[in-house]
């Protein structure tokens, strides 16, 4: 037996009664107070000018910042993407293996955070605009260009067999066939990925690399809870600006590279920032030729419970995975009307605008620190973000068989279940897959607040400046998402096979 189609994107929801029962089990009353305070403070966010002054300073920072790595990012993908792709070199030079050496030498460089890029590159080249910036160029770019090079690679237009055997150039096939037949999913990638590197300097942010998140996490801890939903009802208002302006290139893709201008143009604007050329501090070199030791090499291997810590990661991967899936389809299925969708959006908008860390600190007012808590803080917020997709999806379904269910005496509750949230369903755990990548490499950014996983380990081994620890954190988070990259994307072939048979 089987469960039915409609019923799988709920069945994850089992895990919130085991993670239930641990949270409850280590809640405490005395920060529950705070927890209100902080609630209530959402009506009541700080208007004083010197606090708008400051956030909006915030706000320009993380601009920038996001502008900048996305638009540097969004070329060099690109670039990289078409270079990586097997059709491409096959037209070109009827070769191969030069798309395959440069996919496996760039797919390291994605499999690491750019939390851990930034914290990497903060201790080489010091506290500089550009630090935050790089770091998230780099997985970024290597993303994208591995988005770029598999559409290029899965796309078979007709019209290409006849161009290549009348003798057209490669340049000519490329620009007349391949580029038209991946223009709209790649853009929509590119527009999916400014969103992205929004939340991501957010993130960085609130690790001391500058911009809004560093006033978040700083108000935070000093409990001015009015201050920090001033700055956070302007970043919500400044990701709905963004949102429209997204939607409005996506309907004239041709218009696509007028925001990337723009974002290459923006580093003048940041004055606020130290944007000078970085290089590598000099005193660290005589630091650095005394750590090339083979002997600490080994020794550093041997000081982490490499099972403890892989299992931790894990299990809260796992974890977050099942919420983030579970939440909007429960949330549906809680509230089935279609008048619904517009306020269901605006909560998973609230929830993937807060950052998983401020929301572990938050958690952690009320809980003891837990696997189940670092878990429940990363899948509320990709929860945001699966709600957003799973709303959108939804609104695009026309809504024909929810009126005939209801027709034949079925409630509103089983007529969505069996009516829209069927007809999702496969392209929605499709995506599920993808995130649950997305929330391994996250592991990092709750870890590091939590006290658990490679995350915190990481940590502690950056700030006692133990190098050779570090490069092995690093090198086994970056395994264990290569690992999980492979089979997320075994099972979005998966399902998105079982979807286009649909």
């Amino acid at each position: 037996m089987r469960p039915a189609l409609p019923l799988i994107p709920l069945i994850p929801g089992l895990c919130l009664v085991p993670m239930g029962l641990i949270l409850f089990g280590d809640v405490h009353g005395g920060g529950l107070p705070l927890l209100c305070s902080f609630a209530a403070a959402a009506l009541h966010p700080s208007l004083e000018p010197s606090v708008l002054v400051g956030v909006a300073m915030g706000i320009r920072i993380t601009l920038v910042v996001t502008l900048v790595s996305w638009g540097i990012s969004s070329v060099l993908g690109c670039l990289l993407g078409v270079l990586g792709s097997k059709k491409i070199w096959r037209l070109w030079a009827g070769i191969t293996w030069p798309a395959l050496m440069l996919r496996k030498g760039l797919a390291p460089l994605r499999a690491v955070h750019e939390l851990i890029w930034g914290l990497l590159l903060l201790q080489i080249l010091g506290l500089n605009g550009w630090v935050a910036i790089i770091a998230i160029v780099i997985p970024y770019t290597v993303l994208l260009a591995r988005v770029i090079a598999d559409q290029i690679d899965c796309q078979e237009p007709p019209a290409l067999p006849a161009l290549q055997s009348s003798g057209a150039s490669a340049v000519s096939v490329l620009l007349t066939v391949v580029v038209p037949a991946v223009a709209h999913p790649v853009l929509d990638h590119i527009n999916h990925r400014l969103d992205c590197a929004l939340r991501s300097s957010l993130i960085l942010g609130v690790f001391g690399l500058g911009g809004l998140g560093t006033d978040l996490m700083l108000s935070l801890q000093s409990l001015r809870f009015q201050e920090v939903w001033t700055g956070l009802w302007l970043m919500a208002i400044t990701m709905v600006l963004m949102d429209r302006v997204l939607r409005l290139f996506r309907h004239r893709w041709w218009m696509t590279p007028i925001p990337l201008v723009l974002a290459l143009m923006t580093a003048g604007l940041g004055s606020s920032l130290t944007l000078e050329l970085p290089w590598p501090n000099p005193q660290l070199w005589p630091f650095w030729n005394a750590q090339i030791n083979g002997v600490q090499a080994l020794a550093a291997v041997a000081e982490v419970n490499w099972p403890v810590v892989i299992a931790s990661t894990l299990s809260i991967t796992l974890m977050a995975t099942c919420v983030s899936t579970a939440l909007p389809p429960m949330l549906l299925l809680l509230w089935p009307s279609a008048w619904s969708l517009p306020l269901q959006s605006l909560i998973w908008g609230a929830l993937r605008l807060i950052p998983p860390p401020l929301s572990a600190l938050l958690l952690l007012v009320v809980a003891k620190p837990s696997l189940s808590l670092a878990a429940l803080a990363l899948g509320l917020h990709h929860g945001g973000v699966m709600g957003r997709v799973f709303i959108d999806d939804l609104q695009r379904e026309r809504h024909h068989t929810t009126g005939m269910l209801k027709a034949c005496g079925a409630s509103a509750r089983m007529s969505w279940l069996y009516g829209p949230l069927a007809r999702v369903s496969r392209p929605y755990l499709a995506y599920a897959t993808y995130r649950m990548d997305v929330i391994l490499r996250d592991t990092a950014v709750v870890g590091l607040v939590g006290g658990a996983g490679l995350g915190w380990q990481l940590l502690e081994a950056l700030s006692s400046f133990h190098w050779w620890l570090v490069l092995w954190l690093v090198g086994g988070s970056a395994l264990l998402t290569l690992l999980g990259e492979n089979l997320s994307e075994r099972l979005q072939s998966c399902w998105n096979s079982r979807a286009m048979a649909l």
